[in-house]
C-alpha cells in the first residue's frame, strides 16, 4: 500500500483542502501536526523554498501548495473525481480557485488589520470578492459549484468560508451577511451538511480561541 502522509496544522483552511480530499476518497494516510512556531526538520526539507504547509508526502516523495496537492490526489486516485471532465469546466475550475485565494487575501487583511477605517476598507474588499462568487458562479443556485457534487471548487471555497466565519467572531463584526449573499449561504450549508465535511471540520470555538490569542499578541508586537 502507497504510504501517504500530511504534514499541516490543525487551524490552516490550506491544510483542510487536503484533508477532505483524502478523507473524501477514502485514502489511508499519517496526520504529522506541525507546529507553526517550531517546523519539523522534515517540513522544512520537504518545503524548502515557501517553508509553509500542507505538505503532502507520497511514497517519500513531497507535494506542496494544497490545490496542487488536491489535484495530484485526484489525478493519482481518480475514483470520486474532483475535476471536471470537460478541459474547458476544468480550466474554469481552475480559475475559480485561484480566485478562492484572492478572497483569503482580502480576509487575512480584516484579521490581521486594526480596527476603524482601514478595517472597514478591508471587510468592503471581502464584499467585493463575495459578490463575484454570488453573481458568477452561485447565481443559478447550484448545490455545489460542480452541480450536484463537491468538486475542487468547493473545497477551495469550503476552506475559506470557514476561515471567514472564524474572523467575523474574533473581530465582532458581521462579514458574511446572509441578506447581502443568500446564494453563498445556502451552498455553504450544503458543503458543511455533507458528512464526510462535517465529520472533519475542527471545533469552531477552538479556533477562533487560537487565532484570536494569536493575532493579539502579533498586534501587540507591532
Amino acid at each position: 500500500m502507497a504510504e501517504v502522509k500530511l504534514h499541516g496544522f490543525w487551524y490552516s483552511p490550506f491544510t483542510f483542502r487536503v484533508m477532505w480530499t483524502l478523507k473524501l476518497k477514502d485514502i489511508p494516510y499519517q496526520n504529522i501536526e506541525e507546529d507553526r512556531y517550531n517546523k519539523s526538520l522534515e517540513l522544512l526539507q520537504y518545503n524548502p523554498v515557501y517553508k509553509k504547509t500542507p505538505v503532502l508526502v507520497h511514497n517519500g516523495k513531497p507535494l506542496c501548495e494544497s490545490m496542487l496537492i488536491v489535484e495530484y490526489i485526484d489525478e493519482i486516485w481518480p475514483h470520486n473525481s474532483l475535476l471536471p471532465a470537460d478541459p474547458y469546466e476544468r480550466a474554469l475550475a481552475r480559475f475559480w480557485v485561484k480566485y478562492a485565494d484572492d478572497v483569503f487575501s482580502a480576509g487575512a487583511a480584516c484579521y490581521l488589520g486594526n480596527n476603524g477605517e482601514e478595517r472597514e476598507k478591508d471587510i468592503e474588499k471581502v464584499w467585493e470578492h463575495l459578490m463575484v462568487v454570488e453573481n458568477q458562479c452561485l447565481g443559478d443556485q447550484k448545490k455545489f459549484f460542480g452541480g450536484d457534487t463537491i468538486n475542487m471548487v468547493d473545497l477551495a471555497f469550503g476552506s475559506i468560508v470557514k476561515f471567514l466565519l472564524v474572523v467575523e467572531d474574533i473581530l465582532e463584526v458581521k462579514v458574511l451577511k446572509d441578506e447581502k449573499f443568500p446564494h453563498l449561504h445556502s451552498w455553504y450549508n450544503n458543503f458543511k451538511e455533507v458528512p464526510v465535511i462535517k465529520e472533519n471540520l475542527p471545533e469552531h470555538e477552538k479556533i477562533v480561541a487560537f487565532l484570536k490569542f494569536h493575532r493579539e499578541k502579533r498586534l501587540a508586537s507591532c
